[in-house]
């Protein structure tokens, strides 16, 4: 028997070996990738609706319209976004604080996530309202 017949096959078992370690590698490192990028958005999201929350003539829903066409336009949908305290209410000098995030679910793009199943991306920017009181 000669060399090249004992070692026929070798390279099909080590690749059916070293494959599947080596795809689960690729595919966490995208989702891990997708995750930052998605919190990127979520901070930058924050801080959108925050200046847009501590202008003078800002209102609830104008901040959240902002905020979620900030969201969609990067690909990232079903934002929960909070604004404390209410624009239309809150006086010159108060703190404005706008809290976005989502649920890892909605932006994985992994059938069924193992890591991060249940958690929940958030942001927050916190800006000093304008205005003379």
């Amino acid at each position: 028997m000669s060399r090249d017949n004992q070692r026929r096959g070798v390279a099909a078992v080590e690749f059916a070996l070293i494959a599947p370690l080596f795809f689960m590698l690729l595919l966490g490192s995208i989702e891990l990738s997708r995750g930052f990028m998605v919190q990127q958005v979520l901070t930058n999201a924050s801080r959108v609706g925050a200046r847009e929350a501590i202008t003078l003539s800002a209102t609830q829903s104008g901040v959240q319209s902002e905020v979620t066409s900030y969201c969609s336009g990067m690909g990232v949908d079903n934002t929960v976004v909070t604004i404390t305290p209410s624009p239309s209410t809150a006086r010159a000098g108060d703190e404005m604080s706008v809290t976005v995030s989502v649920p890892y679910s909605d932006i994985t793009w992994l059938p069924a996530p193992q890591f991060l199943a249940g958690q929940t991306l958030t942001a927050t920017s916190v800006m000093r309202k304008e205005g003379l009181d």
